[in-house]
């Protein structure tokens, strides 16, 4: 026998134009304000920004989680890193972070409210368009670089297939920014309405789709990343970087792309799958926006969003939303009243949408659940940026390298590129050197460590922990597990705490070895630092890292502990059961 909720998935399938507007919500909850913005649907919950300030968190089952009051007006754009946490700011450009239990955790005043979405980098990193500025920060808020721009975002940034930050400005500039804020550009001749990535991932290329707003179709080439020469070379011989396609049928609502595949909606009605290398249309199907005259007229229907993942091919708008196959074949119709702003899908398959009303719905459109490789705590990364594992560093085979003076100096520079926020291009030539510096680790025991005096083993890792960046944190777990001198297994015990993020839970699983070990640490210093760690991480991403560190706090609290150890301890828990 199939639960009924198979049965449900299986009729839609079968009978999609069955799925419609008649369709009763899974779920209705009243918000006390009118939803500002489109809903962000992450980590099995949904959270939306209202006009009076509050953000708010439900469960995909309607669970009411948590309210967080910002204490001003929102712009209408929230976005969620990976471990669920929610980046908002006032329209007085007052940025705020807060946890995915409603837990603020850091703020900055960029100066300007937001141009667009704030973006999260593969790495934890945080890309925010701001007037006519694009900042990056690290997760626990530590600005790595700022970029000024000639006008402000016009389209809003996206990841490519790299990891690179991809944008036009209001003038029709398209951008391509690295994590390290290095720039690439071209002139468009409008400011286009989308701009995809042609090709799969780490080829080198650099070749977009962009979608004009009149239908028009062109490929853009940025040219190859050439490690040959660690840079850039043009584009390939016999191409000025630009190739028009022929234009699609209708002008467009909303468009995307997934590897060598793009899809559209057009305003028209229909969705359209493309090949973006020749622009040819693959196939053509019928969206709820098909044959109502809010298509053309309803300046509600003009705006649209598109996803394009595993199960299919999604196309939003706030009159509704339509699901196809990969193949062509449609998934289901729905179509909303009243909505005030584009609804959010949720990779569990829910669709949530805010109306009039002041209520939040929630309509159960599929059962299959999207796959991602998952950590210990939300979705993986698609990818990795290499400052885990950068290139030698430039000064490890100068004459003088350790030398006292030289080090000092090295130190001194990194530090005020930190305080600055200046990193940059510096970050992955000031990571190796840190590393290098702080000691090499390799397999199950630490290697011959650098004739470097402690002092400056222990400055490279906390200045290696600014920098704020997931992952380095394998290597600052193997420093704390391998490292013997209890400063040096204490520097890195604070320093993960300082990077706040800990996605795969191997640092608390270290944290955790290390007092069952047969060697266990009993350096008071080092347990301290555990436990401030520890307490440092829960309170950045809450549940359900937060239950294993209690775990450990509860073992650091115990009467057999020093009383310092225990203070620290009883502290962090105290902190976790605040808001």
């Amino acid at each position: 026998m199939f639960p009924p909720r198979a049965l449900a998935a299986l009729f839609f399938t079968l009978c999609p134009a069955a799925h419609s507007q008649d369709m009763a919500p899974l779920w209705s909850r009243a918000l006390g304000g009118s939803i500002t913005g489109t809903p962000a649907a992450q980590a099995e919950s949904v959270v939306a920004v209202l006009d009076g300030g509050d953000l708010r968190a439900f469960s995909s089952e309607g669970k009411a989680l948590w309210t967080y009051a910002s204490g001003g007006r929102l712009s209408p754009f929230v976005s969620r890193s990976p471990e669920g946490v929610c980046y908002i700011c006032r329209v007085n450009g007052i940025f705020i972070a807060v946890n995915r239990a409603g837990r603020e955790l850091w703020r900055v005043n960029l100066g300007a409210s937001l141009s667009g979405p704030a973006v999260t980098g593969w790495d934890g990193r945080v890309f925010v368009p701001a007037g006519n500025r694009i900042f990056c920060y690290t997760g626990a808020g530590r600005l790595l670089w700022r970029k000024n721009l000639e006008r402000p975002v016009g389209l809003n940034p996206k990841l490519d297939k790299d990891g690179a930050l991809i944008l036009a400005l209001e003038n029709g500039v398209f951008l391509r920014v690295d994590p390290f804020g290095n720039t690439r550009s071209v002139n468009l001749s409008a400011l286009p309405l989308s701009i995809l990535p042609v090709g799969a991932a780490g080829d080198g290329s650099c070749r977009f789709l962009v979608v004009h707003r009149n239908g028009n179709l062109e490929i853009v080439d940025l040219g190859v990343e050439d490690a040959s020469v660690s840079g850039w070379r043009p584009p390939l011989p016999g191409l000025d970087g630009r190739i028009s396609l022929p234009s699609l049928p209708s002008p467009p609502l909303a468009a995307v792309s997934r590897g060598k595949d793009a899809a559209a909606i057009l305003r028209d009605g229909r969705v359209v799958m493309l090949y973006p290398e020749t622009g040819k249309i693959l196939w053509t199907g019928e969206s709820h926006t098909e044959g109502r005259p809010e298509a053309n007229g309803d300046p509600a229907a003009a705006e649209a969003v598109m996803i394009f993942d595993e199960r299919g091919i999604y196309a939003l708008t706030r009159s509704g939303a339509s699901g196809f196959t990969a193949g062509g074949r449609r998934l289901w119709n729905i179509r909303l009243e009243n909505s005030t702003s584009l609804p959010a899908f949720g990779d569990e398959g829910n669709l949530y949408s805010g109306a009039k009303d002041w209520t939040l719905y929630a309509y159960r459109l599929e059962e299959r659940v999207k796959t991602r490789k998952q950590s210990f705590y939300g979705p993986a990364p698609e990818g990795l940026y290499g400052t885990g594992n950068p290139p030698p560093s430039p000064w490890a085979a100068l004459p003088g390298g350790l030398e006292t003076a030289e080090m000092e100096t090295r130190l001194r520079n990194v530090r005020n590129a930190v305080d600055t926020g200046t990193l940059g291009d510096k970050e992955l030539a000031y990571t190796a050197d840190l590393m290098g510096l702080a000691g090499a680790v390799s397999g199950p025991v630490l290697s011959t460590p650098p004739p470097v005096h402690l002092d400056y083993r222990i400055r490279a890792l906390r200045l290696l922990a600014l920098f704020g960046n997931r992952e380095t944190i394998p290597f600052l777990v193997k420093v704390f597990k391998n490292d013997p001198e209890p400063l040096v297994k204490t520097a890195a015990a604070e320093a993960l705490g300082r990077v706040g993020i800990d996605p795969d839970g191997i640092a608390l699983s270290a944290f955790a070895n290390s007092l069952f070990a047969l060697g266990q640490s009993k350096d008071e210093q080092t347990l301290k630092a555990i436990a401030a760690a520890t307490g440092s991480l829960c309170r950045f991403s809450g549940p359900p890292l937060s239950e294993a560190g209690v775990r450990i706090l509860t073992i650091l609290s115990a009467p057999e502990r020093s009383r310092a150890v225990r203070a620290q301890a009883r502290q962090e828990l105290g902190s976790l059961s605040r808001r």
